[in-house]
């Protein structure tokens, strides 16, 4: 059988796209910067920081109207904040290529364990996982730590040459799941994956060398994402690498090298044993266990790295909900990790390494300059109030330039992980789970653990609510706008002394307007509603055989798939042949969904159950447990006219 259309290789070499917009990091280890373009990079940003300071200073002794500072000192600390943001994000670009050097790793340092902790995920979410964990070059492991006591994971993890562990009681969620295991695993060094995140042969070739230093206790690598259509991932740029967190996992992180501040993110790390003891097991105090345990790692004089090479591939949020519960839950965490061992204040942890906790933690408190962005204009077009005195040339002039080099200094300190537009989108998306994370800083009342959804988690598509707070200020910044267009008509009793201000007023409050409408139609865009997939499918054009008879497969999953054939027997049951990997896998499926495209019948069938080693072997050909990117030629152009098959089928 021919594979001649069936691709799972590494993706090509991305074409440049510009100095100033470089090709996001590839899969591997991203180039090193010449020590030019590094200096440029600085250069920019110390001109932006200079400029924003002299501006600052300007708007703070020249500008400011205490007769209104009700509105002149918000704006004015909006900007300041706004400052001290680019200020950490250029320290913590300041250089993203100080990484030891390694090599691969072919032997076992000594006894390792891959730990994969799980709850409640399905099957289907589990055999790539594990089967990719158990197929993992250098010997090793693998543990299933079943916080959800399921027998049918117990024989899964058996089937796939997994070990199987759980226990009597389930306090602390994930950390005391691993803190229970870690009691029970003889090791000197665990993996830890999450139960959707599928790693790579070579993900202990690649990491352990790392630990031959005996002051390092943690190697932490990317997390990127298979489901490239998810909630998270950008839309029509023809670059299905970006994704929201591909700043933080791509650059941010590997900058934190340079300070010694990388942290554990749960998941595609590789952690020494003796660290873990040395500050008591995985902390449990917080519900960011991965963030709060490597505070505790520097305070005890550990190193941490990491290495910024895309090893392991898991499921990003799909939808909206899943993406604000996600924020909700590690913005929450950030805030007990504030209250319970402030990396601010506590002893043991160098300046660097506060500063570089700092940028991380504080930036979920962004979400109140965005409602104060928001809020603000309608406010000044309301009252009249005029929050800038100033010249107008002045104050564009000043206010431009600023402007204008701080969005600059992003574009280049983000090595191209920064798109203006999209990340404002993503900031409003986030706000009201980020707003209610921040006040449970002031609140004593114990916050769960809650799991994010993963897999199906829904039976129809349904557009999905926008958040109130959304909704709330596009209304106010709409009635902000018509009661200005009202006041130029002479029919309110607000007055603009001074027009120039009030147009510009109205014009910023026009963009908010735009924003809130892209951030809303972002979460009810009908390709983001509820998954009803059991697993990812992968769209593929594989020559196969269903029932003996030729057929060219497309959409491939570990649950089911779509064939195209040019007559099917009418049987119960069919008998699939998926030729991947270099070998045939055969498995049997039920018809759930058929239609007539010309001469070809276009068949949606489902996997049956108890086919689980068959799955694993089918889950390892479509990861290639090298996880590169699928690169598929598009199917014809007549089929993909015709109504898909059943989504809930496969």
């Amino acid at each position: 059988m021919s594979h001649r259309a069936f691709r799972l290789s590494l993706p090509r070499a991305p074409r440049v796209i510009g100095w100033l917009r470089p090709a996001l990091p590839g899969r591997g280890l991203p180039v090193r910067e010449s020590a030019t373009r590094r200096r440029s990079i600085r250069s920019i940003a110390i001109i932006a920081l200079a400029v924003n300071l002299g501006y600052l200073v300007w708007r703070t002794t020249s500008t400011i109207d205490l007769a209104v500072w009700w509105v002149s000192l918000p704006l004015l600390v909006l900007e300041v904040h706004a400052a001290i943001g680019i200020a950490l994000f250029a320290f913590s670009l300041w250089d993203v290529d100080d990484l030891p050097t390694s090599h691969p790793i072919r032997e076992a340092p000594g006894r390792i364990a891959v730990l994969i902790p799980t709850f409640n995920e399905s099957p289907e979410i589990l055999i790539p996982t594990i089967a990719a964990a158990v197929a993992m070059r250098v010997e090793h492991e693998t543990w299933v730590l079943d916080d959800g006591d399921r027998p049918d994971v117990a024989r899964l993890a058996a089937a796939l040459g997994a070990r199987y562990l759980t226990r009597p009681t389930h306090e602390h969620a994930k950390a005391g799941n691993v803190n229970h295991a870690l009691e029970h695993v003889k090791a000197d060094f665990v993996a830890i994956l999450d139960a959707d995140h599928v790693a790579s042969d070579e993900f202990l070739v690649r990491t352990l060398s790392y630990l031959e230093d005996p002051a390092v206790a943690l190697v932490q690598t990317p997390q990127e994402f298979y489901n490239t259509e998810s909630f998270e991932h950008a839309s029509g740029d023809g670059d299905e690498r970006f994704h929201e967190q591909a700043l933080f996992y791509r650059v941010l992180q590997p900058g934190k090298n340079r300070w010694r501040a990388a942290f554990w993110c749960g998941t595609g790390a590789v952690v020494r044993m003796t660290a873990l003891r040395d500050v008591g097991g995985v902390a449990t105090e917080t519900i960011t266990e991965d963030i709060h345990t490597t505070i505790r790692f520097h305070r005890r004089g550990w190193r941490t790295v990491y290495h910024n090479e895309v090893l392991t591939r898991g499921l990003a949020a799909s939808d909206a909900a899943t993406y604000q519960l996600q924020r909700l839950r590690w913005g929450t965490g950030a805030m007990q990790v504030f209250r319970r061992e402030n990396p601010l204040f506590v002893p043991g942890l160098s300046i660097a390494q506060r500063l570089a906790y700092a940028a991380t933690l504080l930036g979920w408190f962004d979400a109140w300059r965005s409602l104060g962005y928001l809020i603000l204009p309608v406010v000044v077009l309301v009252t009249g109030a005029v929050p800038i005195r100033a010249e107008p040339m002045t104050f564009f002039v000043f206010f431009g330039l600023t402007f204008l080099l701080g969005q600059l200094a992003m574009r280049v300190l983000s090595r191209g992980c920064h798109r203006p537009m999209l990340s404002v989108v993503f900031e409003l998306v986030r706000m009201s789970p980020n707003i209610a994370a921040t006040l449970t800083l002031f609140s004593r009342r114990r916050i769960g653990f809650r799991v994010s959804p993963k897999g199906r988690t829904g039976d129809a598509r349904r557009p999905a609510p926008e958040p109130r707070l959304l909704s709330l200020t596009a209304l106010a910044s709409v009635a902000g706008l018509a009661w200005f267009a009202v006041t130029l008509l002479g029919r309110t009793p607000t007055r603009y002394e001074v027009p120039w201000a009030a147009y510009a007023t109205a014009g910023w409050l026009i963009l908010n307007v735009i924003l809130l409408v892209s951030a809303m139609r972002r979460v009810r865009a009908l390709r983001f509603a509820g998954e009803r997939r059991a697993s990812h499918r992968f769209e593929t054009v594989l020559d196969g055989q269903i029932d003996g008879a030729a057929c060219e497969i497309h959409d491939l999953s570990l649950t089911g798939a779509q064939v195209a054939v040019a007559d099917l027997t009418n049987l119960p049951s069919h008998v699939l042949t998926v030729p991947i990997d270099g070998e045939d896998v055969i498995l049997e499926a039920v018809s759930r969904s058929t239609r007539r495209v010309g001469s070809v019948t276009i068949v949606g069938i489902e996997f049956l159950p108890d086919q689980d080693a068959t799955r694993a072997r089918l889950s390892l050909g479509l990861f290639k447990t090298r996880l590169a990117l699928t690169e598929m030629p598009k199917r014809d152009a007549r089929l993909l006219e015709q109504p898909a098959m059943d989504d809930a089928a496969a």
